[in-house]
């Protein structure tokens, strides 16, 4: 199986890979998403540490049972031949109605055959207010890539 595009990246396919794992994320399909990593992916996300797709499916899982109506935008930062470094932001709230901003940075490593086989994810959540929220949802058609703000 092969994950197009493949390294080496250019900024073109730097920039598909990411649009990419932005849809996949946008699903809160953890079996959808996994797929896109080696079935023995290493992952650090927040402070946990995680290995295989098995691992990822439940983390994911767990993830999107507890924040609700989750959207993400990713914005390429930096690639090289097999390595993307990306930001982002995500919009949730909990199961009392808080809503959160979350930012984070992600570096990516990927096998020759597009599969991603390490990602590290440095992430912060910040409380909103429900009227501040400009994630809305998945990206829509056509809609601008414009960088992410800091605030």
């Amino acid at each position: 199986m092969t994950r197009p595009p493949l390294p080496p990246f250019t900024r073109e396919t730097a920039l598909h890979k990411v649009q990419a794992a932005e849809d996949a994320w946008n699903t809160r399909d953890p079996h959808r998403v996994a797929l896109a990593y080696t079935p023995d992916s290493r992952w650090r996300n927040r402070d946990e540490f995680l290995t295989g797709r098995d691992e990822i499916v439940a983390f994911l899982d767990r993830k999107w049972k507890r924040e609700l109506d989750y959207a993400l935008r990713k914005e390429l930062w930096a690639f090289t031949d097999d390595r993307i470094a990306v930001r982002f932001q995500y919009e949730w709230h909990d199961s009392a109605g808080q809503w959160w901003r979350s930012y984070g940075n992600e570096q990516w490593e990927f096998a020759p055959d597009g599969l991603m086989r390490r990602r590290e994810a440095s992430i912060n959540d910040v409380a909103i207010e429900e009227a501040d929220r400009r994630i809305l949802g998945p990206r829509r058609p056509g809609e601008p890539h414009e960088p992410l703000p800091l605030a």
